[in-house]
Parts: structure tokens; C-alpha cells; sequence
């Protein structure tokens, strides 16, 4: 019993090596799944191979080969991991806190204040989870949910729920006529957007949530826009109007953001009356049983408390 105890003792830290080995058959391979150096994988190897008493690898060529003692080890000890990692996943969630890591896609807009102000609330009480951040176009951020390469997106606007996909409305925000500091209308208080049917737009580029709802507006005031320039952020769309090259569409710049400076290029954000200028910005996830208990948690915090915690937004 001793004996069986010391060996376990011994073999049981250098598992998730021989595991990995097992998977790859070359030691570089492994060392660089697992970050470390070559030399640790093969003292691991080394050190098991006491315990069990006979070689696990042999060597062909730039790869490896196992041996009919490996080939019984690895399986056994790969189920043990994952029997491992899986009482350890319940025992946290029996904690009612959560950890592992949780991928969000989110437009470019939602970087600067929304996303951070929900992550924030939901690290306060579970601050053992990460985070993988991915941000691009809603459209980008809708093939990320997709594919499964994101657990979550933060878009606008959010698409209808279908039997893959939940979605629902977090917050709307006005959006505002853009135009440039020395542009006919710069001085009024509220304008019909089809007062600058005639002007030239700055639009975001296709796939973009913006681009989109942008459209629509300018056909609900009787008009097709005409795109004199596009980009792929809206600093930029206001940048290309401040230097009087267009009109744009757009939410409101974040305090701090100021539209005009004295001997600087500036705009000016105007009401827009008529038609109605809003957008929804909404969370979207998948619909799959057995998802990461982390992700539901986020989720769930987020449907529950995310308008409160957005109020200063809209």
C-alpha cells in the first residue's frame, strides 16, 4: 500500500504530460501545447517510466513511438484527467461562484464603455473567470457565435431569436445626424434627416450594424444615401466628416469625445426629428444544453441586470 502510494505520488503530477505526448507522439509539440520546455516533458517521461518499470516512449526519427506499456497508461490516465477536471468543475459550481473562461464578440462601439461596465459587475463576485475578447462587424461577431468560436455576442441590432439563437434587448440609444463644424446646419437644434438627402454620406462599410440601420432610416425619409466614403470604425466616420467630407449617422460620442476644438476640425451632433433615429443594442448566445456554467452565468447577470447597469448609455 505504501509502495502503491509513493508510486501514485510520483506519477500522478507528470499525467498531463504523458497525456498530451500521447496526443501529439513528438516532444516539441507537447512542450508547446503544455508552455514548457522540452527538457521538463522528457524528465516527466523519464520519472514515469521508474514508476512503472519499463520504457513508455521510444524514438523514430523526429517523433516518437509508444510502447505497449504507454498504450496501456495514456488512455487510462487521459479518462482520469477529465474525470479530474470535471468533479472539479462541479465542486466550483457547488461554490455559486464561477471560473474558466468565457469568449465575447462585440462591434468596435460597445469596447469603450457598455461591454467593459458588464464585465466589471461580473468579475466583482467572480473574479476567477477569464475572458477572450474578440470585436469586429456584426456581421464578424455573428460568425464567431456561429462557428463556436464566441459564447456570446454584444451587437446592434440583435437578431430575432430562432431555434440556434437567443437574443434580447439591453438598452437603445438616439442616434444623431453628424455633420461637419462649418456645414449649413450645423446650427440647429433638431433637423429632418431628409434635409441632407443631397449631401454625401460617411458610412461604415457592409456587414457593419450601422451601415444597416443607416440604410433603413434614409429609406424611411423617402431617399437613397449616396456613400461618398466608408470606414470600418466610427472614429474614423468622424474624422472624415470633421474634415467636411461627408455626413454621417451615428450614436452619440461618448463624454470626453468634444465636437468641435478652437483651431481643430469639428462636427456637430444634431437631433434628428424625423424618422424615428434609434438603435437596440442587444446580447446574443447560442441555444445548446451543457453549455460552460460560466457563460450562463454571465448571461443570465447580464439579462437580469445589464439595463440597469446600461442606464447612462442611452
Amino acid at each position: 500500500m505504501e509502495q502503491d502510494h509513493a508510486d501514485l505520488s510520483r506519477l500522478l503530477p507528470v499525467l498531463p504530460i504523458l497525456v498530451e505526448l500521447g496526443a501529439s507522439r513528438h516532444v516539441t509539440a507537447a512542450a508547446q501545447a503544455l508552455g514548457i520546455p522540452q527538457s521538463t516533458v522528457s524528465r516527466a517521461v523519464s520519472r514515469a517510466a521508474d514508476v512503472v518499470g519499463t520504457p513508455l516512449l521510444l524514438r523514430r526519427g523526429r517523433g516518437v513511438e509508444l510502447t505497449p506499456a504507454a498504450l496501456a497508461l495514456i488512455p487510462r490516465a487521459a479518462e482520469a484527467l477529465d474525470a479530474v477536471r470535471m468533479g472539479l468543475a462541479l465542486a466550483r459550481q457547488e461554490s455559486g461562484k464561477s471560473f474558466g473562461r468565457i469568449r465575447i464578440a462585440f462591434q468596435h462601439t460597445f469596447g469603450e464603455a457598455a461591454l467593459p461596465l458588464l464585465i466589471s459587475a461580473f468579475a466583482r463576485e467572480n473574479p476567477g473567470v477569464g475572458y477572450g475578447l474578440q470585436e469586429g462587424s456584426r456581421q464578424f461577431c455573428l460568425e464567431l457565435l456561429e462557428t463556436g468560436a464566441a459564447d456570446l455576442a454584444l451587437v446592434a441590432p440583435p437578431p430575432l431569436p430562432s431555434r440556434t439563437i437567443g437574443a434580447e434587448v439591453l438598452y437603445s440609444e438616439a442616434l444623431k445626424l453628424v455633420v461637419p463644424e462649418a456645414h449649413r446646419l450645423a446650427g440647429s437644434g433638431g433637423i429632418r434627416l431628409d434635409a441632407v438627402r443631397d449631401d454625401g454620406f460617411v458610412m461604415l462599410e457592409p456587414g457593419y450594424g450601422m451601415r444597416s440601420i443607416v440604410e433603413k432610416l434614409c429609406r424611411g425619409a423617402g431617399f437613397r444615401p449616396r456613400v461618398d466614403f466608408q470606414g470600418q470604425d466610427l472614429h474614423t466616420i468622424r474624422g472624415l466628416v470633421s474634415a467636411g467630407l461627408g455626413v454621417a449617422v451615428a450614436p452619440a460620442a461618448h463624454p470626453g469625445h468634444h465636437d468641435s476644438q478652437p483651431g481643430a476640425l469639428g462636427w456637430r451632433e444634431l437631433d434628428i426629428t424625423w424618422p424615428p433615429a434609434r438603435r437596440d443594442i442587444g446580447l446574443v448566445w447560442r441555444n445548446r444544453p451543457g453549455g460552460p456554467a460560466q457563460v450562463a452565468r454571465f448571461r443570465d447577470m447580464v439579462l437580469a441586470e445589464g439595463r440597469d447597469l446600461l442606464e447612462a448609455l442611452r
